[in-house]
């Protein structure tokens, strides 16, 4: 569904970017690539076909191991999942980072409009970032002949356990993910709260009935959170949450959120818009007004003594009825 959503949102987007100027486009389109490309790498790929899970055999030279453990050189695709997995969540953080700047920008400086080579910037930034950080990531972790030093073995993500199961914060899950992570999450959580209160206090648009302007106020805060990608915060309470029956709430609340957020974005920013709803009202009025026929009647002209049949058609009525002339 969220593949769905977000193949529709993108297409929508680019299709009628010229009938609203006020959207940043960009922004939207490129969060929805991001996420639509990892959730298809993540659904495709994820799983090493190739781990090596199982005791070596053992040789039959009494042969010394220069380790007590057994570490396969890396084949290769499972390594390239994980380097594009990791490029594309991180991009999609950094341009849901970005949407939150340009919204910050908007609230802050009341402007209708992105700033001068905003877009330009957000591109630079946005693509060029999460390259960096992979970048990084691989130089300072990745060994050709000890791949897990950056990856997983079990499937095709960054490394987070040491040998005995617990989660190492040397390895790259802690630096080159959840650290970068956090700070955009911060700094988008801080972004919302400025855009609710500000909203709540002068937008003009708001102000038809209270119940009204409550609803709006709440599509618009939850639609920015969606887009802002602030489900995310509850894998970081995952990590720090020890009880049995709050861990459980909050696990199945991520993988419901997270996984649905492509289909989030598709009715919060596509499925609600004016375009749309005028797309489904014309669609709706041109099919009930086809009229299916139950009953035929037809209509004939006469002439004198002689019969002419001029025209027959068929029309919804229970009676038959004859013109004359």
């Amino acid at each position: 569904m969220s593949i769905i959503g977000l193949s529709l949102t993108i297409t929508f987007q680019i299709a009628t970017r010229k009938s609203r100027k006020t959207n940043p486009t960009v922004l939207l389109v490129s969060v929805c690539m991001c996420l639509l490309i990892f959730t298809l790498l993540f659904m495709l790929g994820v799983d090493n076909p190739h781990k090596q899970l199982e005791i070596p055999e053992i040789q039959e030279d009494n042969v010394l191991p220069p380790s007590d453990t057994h570490t396969e050189r890396d084949r290769g695709p499972c390594t390239a999942v994980a380097v594009l997995l990791q490029y594309f969540l991180l991009g999609t953080f950094t341009w849901n980072t970005l949407y939150a700047t340009h919204v910050f920008l908007m609230v802050r400086n009341s402007l209708a409009t992105s700033p001068s080579h905003f877009t330009a910037y957000t591109v630079a930034i946005g693509w060029g970032l999460p390259a960096v950080v992979v970048a990084l990531t691989l130089g300072i972790s990745y060994r050709v002949d000890d791949p897990l030093g950056y990856r997983q073995e079990q499937f095709c993500w960054l490394a987070a356990l040491d040998p005995k199961e617990n989660f190492d914060f040397k390895l790259p899950m802690f630096w080159g993910f959840l650290i970068p992570v956090a700070f955009m999450l911060i700094f988008n959580t801080v972004v919302l709260v400025c855009f609710v209160v500000t909203t709540g206090k002068t937008n003009p648009h708001l102000t038809s009935t209270r119940h009204t302007s409550m609803k709006k106020k709440f599509l618009s805060s939850f639609s920015l959170a969606v887009v802002l990608g602030l489900s995310w915060v509850l894998g970081y309470l995952l990590l720090i949450t020890h009880d049995q029956t709050m861990y459980t709430i909050l696990n199945i609340s991520f993988c419901v959120l997270t996984t649905t957020q492509g289909l989030q974005i598709f009715i919060l920013f596509t499925a609600r818009t004016a375009i749309v709803k005028k797309m489904m009202a014309d669609a709706l009025k041109s099919v009930s007004s086809v009229g299916i026929p139950l009953h035929t009647r037809k209509f004939s002209l006469w002439r004198g003594k002689r019969r002419e049949k001029v025209e027959s058609y068929t029309q919804l009525d229970t009676s038959a009825n004859t013109l004359t002339l």
